[in-house]
């Protein structure tokens, strides 16, 4: 499964040397916003983690993240033709106003809440779902750490609790 999830920008975020583009950092409807793109497996752990901006498609890191993942089957919202390059089994809902509509198994697709699960675990940590780090490399860390602790079962450790 694939998916990207947009992390907003604290203010103290920005300013890093090297730009914004170099930094992940993008603006998009919200304001500045970082987005992280995860592939995970079917127990919902994560596999490969990326960042880009805000305003990069989810199209564009795709390619990179499933490249030399083997598999049958490929979750997704979009990215069709990608699936369908890896040689997997493609499912992915068709749209509604679509002429020939592809059948998808619906019963394997209601498997793909595990990605936002994952999403919703690294962003219960308050350095994920808010980025105060001005350099890409360092915030990736802490995304990283946060997808390890999600991986050996710690999401409820370390986290600030009211």
């Amino acid at each position: 499964m694939i998916d990207g999830s947009y992390v907003k920008l604290h203010q103290h975020g920005c300013g890093a040397q090297g730009g914004q583009y170099s930094q992940a950092i993008g603006r998009s409807r919200g304001g500045l916003t970082t987005k992280i793109h995860a592939v995970v497996d079917g127990l919902g752990n994560p596999l490969r983690i990326k960042l880009t901006g805000g305003n990069v498609p989810d199209i564009k890191p795709s390619f990179k993240l499933i490249s030399g993942i083997k598999t049958r089957q490929f979750l997704a919202d979009k990215l069709i033709e990608l699936a369908e390059s890896t040689g997997c089994k493609v499912i992915i809902p068709p749209k509604i106003n679509r002429k020939v509509q592809r059948k998808i198994d619906k019963h394997i697709y209601k498997e793909r809440h595990l990605v936002e699960c994952f999403f919703a675990k690294i962003k219960s940590y308050r350095r994920v779902s808010t980025r105060y780090e001005k350099l890409a490399n360092r915030y990736h860390a802490m995304v990283v750490i946060a997808s390890c602790l999600v991986w050996f079962g710690y999401n409820d450790l370390f986290r600030n609790s009211p």
